[in-house]
């Protein structure tokens, strides 16, 4: 097979676009990756909304009407982007007719702001689900330790979820303790689990920019030759626990009640260092039901340069990875540190964008509102 993108989805890796626009669902472009990239689904985040509402062309006439009618930057924030996801969820829909609901799937994040309240979390979640209102949708809940209750919760809810930034081994056994949680507590009161889905997004070059960081800092050979080997290592590691859990019993007992499992999804797959391929981490994290949430850059290199997809690539290579690990610890990196400071940077990163979004929203709709009077 020559298309590396056929490859990989013929090799049982789901594509997803890790972006949203109002320019790319109005130009059609978002449709013409759906039919000639295998995109299957979409993934947004804070960062890709401010980015995104803050050219604002694509969203004038929106922002005209929000500010005529005096809503509030809350409401407004969030008219804008259920308005571009519902109208995602309807762009894949076909997908998701055609997976049985496996793929054809569009994400929306909690306010990241909310990262360490549970109750919060819950309350917009539900809110998010109502407001666009598509059998497609993901909600986006962190996986803060505060985010693990609401993820239960939610899924017990009957609400999708796509739980965001796990960073270390132990926080993923944990996002998969709460996943199993939820839905034991679905079937419990009666819900059709085979209509609730949830991925488990998995975060891999971040990891690689923090280590290689303390690496370069250390100086030595045996650090250099660890260099760009973290990210993979600790993915591969993760994959190893979600076979852990399907082969356990309180998975059994789910399925055998028609549950879905809960996919594991590769996110942050763009290189950060331009020393690494850039399809250094699709190339890598090839196996069976998972997901590749990539941006168009990283889509388009993958389609150009890819390399012929081999059958797996993550299967079979945990202890490799688990040396790359105590390799790390040998040379003084505290990987609990790296996952933490990897956490708490995520949730900040997240929560700055929507802020510094909600504030740029706040004066135009208040110059909006000054210009019409």
């Amino acid at each position: 097979m020559t298309d590396p993108l056929a490859g990989l989805a013929d090799a049982g890796v789901s594509l997803w676009l890790d972006d949203l626009s109002r320019e790319l669902l109005t130009s059609g472009r978002l449709a013409r990756l759906v039919e000639t990239r295998y995109v299957s689904g979409v993934t947004t985040n804070p960062t890709i909304f401010a980015a995104a509402i803050g050219k604002r062309t694509s969203y004038q006439a929106q922002l005209d009407d929000l500010s005529a009618r005096g809503a509030e930057v809350g409401e407004a924030l969030r008219e804008l982007t259920t308005h571009d996801v519902r109208d995602a969820c309807d762009v894949l829909r076909r997908s998701f007719d055609a997976t049985g609901g496996v793929d054809g799937r569009v994400s929306i994040e909690v306010d990241a702001r909310l990262a360490h309240d549970t109750a919060g979390m819950i309350a917009e979640a539900r809110s998010l689900w109502w407001s666009v209102d598509r059998p497609n949708l993901f909600i986006k809940i962190p996986a803060t330790l505060e985010g693990l209750p609401a993820i239960t919760a939610c899924l017990a809810d009957g609400i999708s979820i796509n739980v965001t930034l796990i960073f270390s081994l132990r926080r993923y056994r944990q996002v998969m303790d709460a996943y199993l949680e939820g839905m034991r507590r679905a079937v419990a009161s009666g819900l059709d689990p085979a209509g609730i889905a949830s991925v488990a997004s998995f975060f891999v070059s971040r990891v690689d920019a923090e280590v290689d960081r303390r690496l370069e800092r250390l100086g030595t050979l045996e650090a250099g030759g660890l260099r760009g080997r973290a990210g993979l290592a600790n993915a591969h590691l993760a994959f190893q626990e979600y076979e852990r859990m399907l082969d356990g019993g309180a998975w059994r007992a789910l399925a055998a009640a028609g549950a879905r499992p809960q996919r594991p999804l590769w996110a942050s797959t763009s290189t950060k260092n331009p020393d690494y391929p850039d399809t250094l981490y699709v190339d890598g994290l090839v196996t069976r039901g998972v997901v590749n949430t990539m941006t168009e850059a990283t889509l388009e290199a993958v389609a150009d340069h890819g390399r012929p997809v081999p059958a797996d690539t993550v299967r079979g290579s945990y202890e490799d990875a688990r040396a790359v690990l105590d390799g790390l610890a040998w040379t003084g990196i505290d990987y609990d540190d790296v996952v933490a400071v990897l956490e708490e940077e995520g949730v900040a990163k997240f929560a700055d964008a929507w802020s510094t979004l909600s504030d740029e929203l706040a004066d135009v709709l208040a110059s909006r509102a000054l210009t019409s009077r």
